[in-house]
């Protein structure tokens, strides 16, 4: 069994911080992959740690060093001066990074704080947007190699995850040659995208920290980029607005715009914004397999995510 407290100090050690000024240790929740502690040490500073599972653990295929691509979302957002965690240390089995002030974004927000902070998320999603990479897709090479182009990597990104649907034996509410063919007949509309964005894809409430300073609520931090790729920037709006619908969101889109981001919903923008909806829902219904969820998780997935799924191929079916 692994001595939680001793993988810490040798980590704290490593990073060049003294393991005998750790004085809490204590396990977070809401993850459903990677093991994630607080390290509180004895002059107040505090440390998020993250831990992959054991190789023999099963996952999807784009789930191989994910610490690698949350490492880069990080480094990305300090360029363009985005709240997130700074890397302290990492390895190919840790990643060792500085805590956030405040608490996942829940229902507790009054009306005006609410738009002001929906504002403010979409002035730093335009800023994040801005920074390109070398190349499109998984920057943790778990599907291969950066591709040339984002046709390429988004259909090998989809195509994964349906072997992965295939391999588990995961409860799709349509056979997976049905959806492969329906999303088959919008990757036209991936051959606009032509320069590799930062992308999060994992920015639900949950991942948005909310900070209050002086009684004003304020975003403390964007957190657990280990979702992140270089791709299309309106992939970004579907776990923003996740089981929703990101158009109906006018705070959002206001200082998205106001930052310099594109927001335009033409046909190909449609078809593509609902090939991502398509492709999360996909992860969503499959990892509940290998993360082996619980019968209340399941059905939960099922009542609301299905039909989510049916609603995205539905919209390629009636635009294309």
């Amino acid at each position: 069994m692994v001595d939680s407290w001793e993988r810490a100090r040798h980590i704290l050690e490593a990073a060049g911080l003294d393991p005998g000024r750790l004085a809490h240790l204590t396990p977070l929740t809401g993850g459903t992959y990677n093991t994630v502690e607080e390290l509180r040490l004895t002059d107040g500073s505090r440390y998020v740690l993250k831990i992959p599972p054991a190789p023999a653990v099963p996952g999807l295929r784009h789930e191989k060093r994910l610490l690698v691509s949350e490492a880069e979302f990080y480094r990305s957002a300090a360029r363009v001066e985005v709240p997130a965690p700074r890397t302290v240390s990492a390895g190919d089995d840790f990643l060792l990074m500085t805590a956030l002030p405040g608490d996942p974004w829940d229902g507790t927000l009054t009306d005006p704080e609410r738009t002001a902070l929906r504002t403010e998320l979409g002035r730093q999603v335009a800023r994040l947007h801005g920074v390109t990479g070398p190349g499109h897709g998984y920057p943790s090479g778990a599907l291969g190699p950066l591709a040339p182009d984002w046709r390429t990597a988004f259909t090998a990104m989809f195509d994964a995850v349906l072997d992965d649907a295939r391999r588990y034996g995961a409860r799709l509410p349509l056979p997976p040659d049905a959806v492969a063919r329906t999303a088959a007949s919008a990757y036209g509309a991936l051959d606009e995208v032509t320069q590799p964005c930062l992308v999060h894809f994992d920015l639900w409430r949950g991942n948005i920290l909310v900070d209050r300073v002086d009684g004003r609520a304020r975003i403390g931090g964007l957190i657990d980029g280990e979702r992140m790729f270089w791709g299309d920037p309106l992939a970004d709006f579907v776990s923003l607005a996740l089981l929703g619908d990101i158009r109906k969101d006018e705070d959002f889109l206001s200082g998205y715009r106001e930052a310099g981001g594109r927001a335009r919903f033409d046909t190909p923008a449609r078809l593509r914004l609902a090939l991502y909806r398509a492709y999360l829902y996909l992860i969503m219904l499959t990892e509940t397999v290998p993360r082996e969820t619980g019968e209340e998780g399941q059905r939960w997935v099922q009542e609301t995510v299905a039909p989510e799924l049916v609603a995205a191929l539905a919209e390629i079916e009636k635009t294309s």
